[in-house]
């Protein structure tokens, strides 16, 4: 699924915006984010690394502060809807099934969870559950960036020096 989203999104921007804005869009739509982004940036569009690791923090930052400061109300009116409830009861659910590591570690592990490349973590759902676990803003925002930066150099090695290496191999 992801693979096909990866394509969807390279086929329909190619030829209108350049490698390094789509670059800079993965890294914003949830799922895929900086991770999804730096494994595009290199081994498929062939953005250098000193541009694409600028963009992908930066695109993948962007949404975290709205969803810290605006998902709860947001999610409550939803809530008060007949179409909406079903769908952010199931995001809740989905979302605070992975809550253990972030309410027992608190600031670190927002960090871990978001700056370890594994299934379900990252920026997006790190943001999500530290707002629905009612964490401070001063105090989730700094952690996920810290994830974030720390995300990026564990997909840099992969990106860029492993695949990347594999690549120029041949």
């Amino acid at each position: 699924m992801t693979n096909t989203l990866i394509h969807g999104i390279i086929n329909a921007l190619s030829g209108s915006v350049s490698k390094e804005v789509i670059v800079f869009l993965i890294s914003m739509i949830p799922i895929l984010e900086l991770r999804g982004a730096l494994l595009v940036a290199g081994p498929i569009l062939g953005v250098k690394v000193s541009t694409a690791i600028p963009l992908c923090i930066i695109g993948n930052i962007i949404p975290v502060p709205f969803i810290l400061l605006l998902i709860t109300p947001v999610f409550k009116w939803m809530k008060g809807t007949k179409t909406f409830k079903p769908l952010v009861d199931k995001l809740e659910n989905k979302a605070m099934s992975k809550k253990d590591q972030i309410e027992k570690y608190e600031f670190w592990g927002l960090v871990l969870f978001v700056g370890i490349p594994l299934p379900g973590t990252g920026a997006w759902t790190g943001s999500l559950i530290a707002a629905l676990l009612g964490m401070k803003f001063k105090k989730a925002f700094p952690a996920v960036v810290i994830g974030i930066c720390m995300a990026t150099v564990i997909m840099w090695f992969i990106s860029y020096v492993l695949l990347g290496g594999i690549h120029l191999l041949g």
